[in-house]
Formats: structure tokens, C-alpha cells, sequence
């Protein structure tokens, strides 16, 4: 007998997985099906500026929540639109000290430092940089690499746990 899929998981679940994106560079990122997450990032996904290219900003997690105050702010956003490449529900990422680790699958994520918006987010609207200071998502180090998909289950571990078959040498 099989067992529920990631989606049924999902709707009974707390945190879960709501898009993966990606992009040839900028915004918006797209959703896709599925993204294998390298320590690199996300495969098919560019970075166009090369502050990006670092192993701890490997991949930019946003609250689902946040996108929702957006719109009701009035910003036409949604997943993707504002550069993130994974868009999490009930994680609350934004409120998660650095150093907490981001299970999702096999993939292991590590919070590294809180992402600052920047001038691409001028596309969907020039207020946006600053509307979205404090609650602009996470940067990641990917310490775990695997594939990812919406709906997946996402357990949070505080960085004070040492966590079974932690793999930092795929870094």
C-alpha cells in the first residue's frame, strides 16, 4: 500500500513547501514541478550578480505569510516574483536565528543571514526594497543536497542540535 503524497502531507501538516523557482537570472523566478538543490543552489537557476555566488547564500527561502501581507498591501506579488527560491508555509522562517537547519526531504538547509532587498525588486514596484526590510526572507548554505517539491514537509532544528548524518562535506 502506498502512502499519502506530499500534498496530502501538506494540508496536514504545519510547515510545508509551497513553490520552488527558478530563473535565468532575475526577477520574477518561475515555479517549477520539482528543482534538485546542489551546494551551488538550485540547478537551472542563475544568479546575475556575484555576491550571490557564495555557498552561504547558496538559496533565498520567504515566507508564504509575508506575500500574503504583500498583496494585501496592495503589491501584485506571488511565489517567485520576488527572487526567493523556495517559499515556505507556517515556517516563519523570518523569525528563525541564524544557524537553524531547514529539513526538507534529504535536503538539509542552514540559515545563514537574513536577505536584504535590493534595487531588482524596482520590476514589480520601486517601493518594495523598502517595504521589505525585516521581512525579506532567509540566505541558506545548502548542507544536504536532494530534490525538492511543493508540498513537501519542512522540520526546523535549532543549530544547538547536532543532527544524524549531518553532511558537511558535500560543502
Amino acid at each position: 500500500m502506498l502512502g499519502p503524497s506530499s500534498e496530502q502531507v501538506a494540508e496536514k501538516s504545519e510547515a510545508h513547501v509551497v513553490a520552488v523557482c527558478i530563473s535565468e537570472g532575475g526577477v520574477p523566478k518561475q515555479p517549477q514541478d520539482r528543482v534538485r538543490v546542489t551546494t551551488s543552489g538550485l540547478e537551472g537557476d542563475a544568479q546575475e550578480h556575484a555576491k550571490h555566488r557564495k555557498p552561504t547564500r547558496a538559496v533565498s527561502l520567504f515566507d508564504e505569510e509575508i506575500l500574503l501581507q504583500l498583496r494585501e498591501e496592495g503589491y501584485d506579488v506571488s511565489p517567485g516574483s520576488i527572487g526567493e527560491n523556495i517559499t515556505l508555509r507556517n515556517v516563519h522562517v523570518q523569525s528563525l536565528p541564524p544557524g537553524t537547519i531547514l529539513e526538507i526531504g534529504e535536503v538539509r538547509i542552514r540559515l545563514e543571514e537574513p536577505r536584504k532587498p535590493c534595487f531588482v525588486l524596482d520590476v514589480i514596484d520601486e517601493r518594495l526594497k523598502d517595504v521589505l526590510v525585516g521581512r525579506c526572507g532567509y540566505m541558506g548554505s545548502v548542507l544536504r543536497e536532494g530534490e525538492i517539491r511543493p508540498g513537501m514537509p519542512v522540520t526546523v532544528n535549532s543549530s544547538a542540535e547536532r543532527l544524524v548524518g549531518d553532511d558537511h562535506s558535500a560543502r
